[in-house]
C-alpha cells in the first residue's frame, strides 16, 4: 500500500538524518539522571531521622509527576518539531514536485506521514514513561493509581500537537510551523492555569478561557488527564476539598469527562483532515 510505504520511507528518514539518534543519546541522558534521583530517594533522611516507607512513597509519587510533567513537554514539543517539516520540506527542496506526478495521491503522502511520525512518538512515549514507572517501582516500591491511562493521556497530547504542527506544515515552512506549534501549545497551557484558578476561587471569565483554551487545542485537558491518573488518592482528595489547590499544572482534582474526550479524538481527526483538504490545494 502506498500509505504504508511511505510510513517506512519516512521513518527510514528519521534514521538517515538522525533525529532518532540524537533523541535516543539525550534520552538516555535524561533517564540516567532521573534514574539517579529516585535511586538516591531512599537515602534521604528526614531531620535526624531516615525516612519512613510511607513518606519516601509521598516524596517519590511527587517527583514522580514532576518527571512526566518534564517528559509530556519534551513529547508534545518533540511532536511538533519532527512533523513541522514533514511536507514544508518536500516541498522546499522539489522532492514533493518529483514524486507526487507519479501514481501516488497526495493524501497517501500525508497519511503515511502521519502514520509513521505518530507510531514513532507513540512508541517513545510509552518506553520513556514505562522505565520510569519501572524504576519508581524497584526502588520505593510504588505504582501510580492508573499508569496505563496516564500514558495514554500524555500520547494523545502529543498526537494532537503533532497532528497541528503537520496541518501548518501544508502550508508554511518548517522553521514558523514549528515556533507557531510551539507558542500555541504555550499558550495554551498557561490558559489552563488561568482556568483552574478560576475555578478555585469562583471567576467565571477565567474560568471560560480554560475552558474555550482547551477546546480550541486540548493538549493541556489530555495532561490534566494523565496526571489525575498519576496522583496518588490523597492528593487527589487535597486537590477537590482545598480552595486553590488544583490551580497547579502539577494537580488535578478530576479526570476528563468522556464527552471531552470524544472531543479530543474528533479534533485529531478534523485536523488531519483539514490537512489533507489544504495539502490537495497547495500548489507546488
Amino acid at each position: 500500500m502506498p500509505i504504508l510505504t511511505i510510513a517506512r520511507l519516512t521513518l527510514y528518514e528519521l534514521v538517515r538524518r538522525r533525529v532518532i539518534l540524537a533523541g535516543l543519546v539525550l534520552t538516555v541522558l535524561m533517564l540516567a539522571l532521573t534514574t539517579w534521583g529516585f535511586a538516591s530517594l531512599p537515602n534521604v533522611r528526614c531531620g535526624r531521622a531516615p525516612c519512613s516507607e510511607l513518606e519516601l512513597r509521598a516524596a517519590g509519587s511527587v517527583l514522580l509527576i514532576l518527571v512526566m510533567f518534564m517528559f509530556s513537554f519534551i513529547v508534545a514539543l518533540g511532536a511538533a518539531f519532527i512533523a513541522a517539516p514533514a511536507i514544508a520540506s518536500d516541498i522546499e527542496s522539489g522532492i514533493a514536485l518529483a514524486v507526487l506526478p507519479r501514481p501516488i495521491r497526495r493524501s497517501d503522502v500525508l497519511l503515511g506521514k502521519w502514520l509513521a511520525l505518530t507510531g514513532a512518538i507513540t512508541l517513545y512515549t510509552i518506553a520513556i514513561c514505562a522505565f520510569e514507572l519501572g524504576v519508581v517501582n524497584y526502588f520505593l516500591n510504588y505504582q501510580p493509581p492508573d499508569p496505563v491511562r496516564a500514558i495514554a493521556y500524555i500520547v494523545a497530547e502529543a498526537i494532537v500537537l503533532l497532528t497541528l504542527a503537520l496541518l501548518g506544515s501544508t502550508r508554511l515552512g518548517p522553521m514558523a510551523c514549528g515556533i507557531i506549534a510551539v507558542v500555541l501549545f504555550g499558550i495554551t497551557w498557561m490558559a489552563g492555569v488561568v482556568g483552574s484558578l478560576g475555578v478555585a476561587f469562583e471567576n467565571q471569565t477565567a474560568t471560560n478561557v480554560g475552558v474555550i483554551s482547551s477546546l480550541i487545542l486540548p493538549t493541556d485537558g489530555l495532561w490534566r488527564g494523565g496526571l489525575f491518573h498519576l496522583e496518588p488518592a490523597v492528593l487527589v482528595a487535597a486537590s477537590q476539598a482545598t480552595r486553590g489547590s488544583n490551580v497547579s499544572p502539577f494537580t488535578a482534582a478530576s479526570p476528563p469527562t468522556t464527552p471531552y474526550i470524544i472531543w479530543s479524538g474528533l479534533w485529531i481527526i478534523g485536523m488531519l483532515a483539514l490537512a489533507l483538504y489544504s495539502f490537495e490545494r497547495r500548489e507546488l
